[in-house]
């Protein structure tokens, strides 16, 4: 039975992570750490398959998966620094291998790679009765040269003779301006719907019946039997979420 399953966070230092050893425990491939000197090996069954998409104008460079997320922990200097967001999504199983790859980078390309991320994918099948796959994405644009590109940028309020203010504690006021819309809320909603919307015409085009939609039980009126089954699947992504928090 095709589950929906999407579910997003982000991958920060303020917690404690890293992004070469987050990228290591969901490729399965052993990267080395230049900020911390150490190499990330995560030992699975079943090999991920892994891919990474990028932006046309992002560097070559980007492909390679220990150069990429190293360099991300160059340019994001802050000890609380947001180093990349990380979806983890449900196949149908009522897809092929080939068809499922295929769902998985249109959805990718269409909704991140094409607004400027990079996207570093990996498919898990270990189980096959829960494939599904991880992407984590740069946080930061590239310019237009390759270059690293600003997050947000400080805008001081001027008063009417053009004169920055101040708080009553003597503080300037200030707010942060993004130089991208990635952290919009309307952007998850059209994420969760695109990808109900995608599956559904892949389903549609193997022949299969199922469906899957980004709606809530309540809204979607599901018997208690449609809704348990679906609990219990939904209960192992939770597990292995808590146990993947690298």
């Amino acid at each position: 039975m095709a589950i929906y399953h999407l579910s997003a966070t982000t991958i920060s230092r303020g917690k404690g992570q890293s992004a070469t050893a987050s990228a290591s425990y969901r490729s399965g491939e052993r990267l080395y750490s230049e900020r911390y000197g150490e190499s990330n090996f995560y030992v699975r069954e079943m090999k991920p398959e892994t891919f990474i998409l990028k932006p046309e104008h992002a560097p070559e460079w980007c492909l390679n998966r220990e150069k990429l997320w190293n360099e991300v922990e160059k340019v994001e200097t802050y000890k609380t620094s947001q180093l990349a967001r990380e979806f983890n999504i449900a196949l149908p199983i009522e897809l092929s291998k080939e068809e499922q790859l295929k769902l998985t980078k249109e959805y990718v390309q269409t909704n991140f790679v094409d607004k400027g991320m990079v996207a570093d994918v990996s498919i898990h099948r270990d189980d096959r009765g829960n494939p599904h796959f991880h992407v984590m994405l740069t946080t930061r644009p590239f310019n237009q040269d390759g270059t690293w590109g600003n997050k947000s940028k400080i805008i001081y309020i001027l008063d009417e003779q053009g004169e920055k203010q101040k708080t009553k504690a003597g503080n300037i006021r200030s707010r942060k301006d993004n130089f991208t819309d990635w952290d919009d809320k309307k952007n998850m909603k059209s994420w969760r719907e695109n990808w109900a919307t995608l599956t559904n015409m892949y389903l549609e085009q193997a022949g299969s019946k199922e469906r899957i939609s980004e709606k809530s039980y309540m809204e979607l009126g599901e018997e208690k039997k449609q809704r348990f089954m679906k609990d219990m699947l939904l209960e192992k992504w939770k597990n292995e979420e808590k146990s993947a928090n690298v």
